[in-house]
């Protein structure tokens, strides 16, 4: 494969409601659309960083930069799709930029193939079981109302948002009015060490996990939690790769991972990450970062792989967006169908994504 030309579409589309978590409220996502001109055929991808360096030090604009600056002249001539990840290897850091780039051409490359991501995976799924993440709510009655819609349209899972003084009682309440559904929190790193023993209290609630409630590099302080609490701890924001995955591992600071793709550097890292969870009997679940139908695309077809234990934040295109930059993605008795087709398998509405791209920029080799 060979580059020839790279889009960067920029857009910006609104939220069907405010989504709000431990490090802000977001009422639209912003994102960068990437779209990659080879040698085999054109590929997409979008960024999944956050406008500002919140949930991670990532954020949109640094993530082209460094795509421009220094990812796209390493990779100028020709190349494999699986040679990417060591050629930027060098330049240390930034997993979601390096992951945007790896995806497209992947993309790129399967299409000229006549092959599925779910094909390239393995996958032995071919619908997907949904889950559901919940913002934190103004009110335990707005709350409840969401929570309602969400169950009533057959969502198999429900994930809480949770914050300090935004917990137990939230948690329990919706535990009440559902006792047999499966049901986690995620805290985004929102409590620190010193809060163990408070956050011991989830037990009561019959979790199926407790989703960072530490700090991302507090290894230590998720190792102790776990060795107290009933309800399995899970990392997200502390699983950057394959080896930070079996180091927190072996350190008994997790049971459970989430595998965001984008966040481990790209969808191949992630695959290896479910293989090796999987050969050790580890419960694994697909995470998702607001994604449009480009990034939900890819993700329904890596968590169609037979590793995944869980039911995955792969929720149907409604639950974010009023209308989705692809074909919509539509939930039927709690799951998604894997796309089937070339590459990302969903055609793009390019018309649409023009007409909510606020800025472009282009780069030729």
């Amino acid at each position: 494969m060979k580059l020839e030309r790279v889009e960067f579409l920029h857009a910006e589309i609104p939220l069907v409601r405010p989504f709000q978590t431990s490090f802000g409220v977001q009422n639209e996502r912003k994102l960068f659309v990437l779209k990659v001109h080879t040698s085999v055929g054109v590929g997409w991808a979008e960024c999944v960083a956050m406008a500002e360096p919140l949930y991670s030090s990532e954020y949109l604009f640094e993530c082209q930069d460094v795509i421009t600056r220094f990812y796209l002249p390493a990779l100028k001539g020709e190349f494999k799709v699986e040679e990417i990840a060591l050629i930027l290897e060098p330049f240390l850091g930034h997993p979601m930029a390096k992951a945007v780039v790896e995806t497209a051409c992947l993309d790129a490359q399967l299409k000229s193939e006549g092959r599925s991501f779910a094909q390239y995976f393995g996958a032995t799924r071919s619908v997907v079981d949904c889950g559901v993440s919940v913002g934190i709510s103004p009110t335990i009655a707005r709350l409840e109302e969401e929570v309602a819609l969400y169950v009533s349209e057959g969502y198999r899972r429900i994930k809480l948002k949770i914050q300090p003084g935004w917990d137990m009682e939230p948690v329990g309440r919706i535990r009440s009015l559902y006792p047999n559904i499966p049901m986690q929190v995620d805290a985004n790193q929102a409590y620190r060490r010193d809060d163990i023993e408070h956050l011991l209290g989830l037990d009561q609630f019959n979790l199926l996990l407790n989703e960072q409630p530490l700090h991302e590099h507090d290894i230590l302080g998720h190792a102790k939690l776990a060795a107290r609490a009933k309800t399995p701890v899970c990392l997200d924001e502390s699983i950057i790769s394959l080896e930070t995955a079996k180091d927190a591992i072996e350190l008994k600071a997790t049971t459970v991972i989430n595998i965001k793709p984008m966040r481990v550097g790209g969808f191949i890292e992630a695959k290896k990450i479910h293989d090796y969870c999987k050969s050790i009997g580890l419960d694994v679940w697909c995470g998702g970062m607001l994604e449009t139908g480009i990034g939900r695309a890819v993700n329904v077809a890596l968590a169609a792989c037979d590793g995944f234990t869980l039911p995955g934040d792969t929720s149907a295109s409604s639950r974010y967006y009023k209308r989705d930059i692809t074909e919509p993605f539509v939930m039927k008795n709690g799951q998604l169908e894997v796309p089937t087709g070339p590459g990302i398998g969903v055609a793009v509405d390019e018309e649409y994504l023009a007409s909510i791209t606020v800025k472009k920029d282009e780069y030729k080799f």
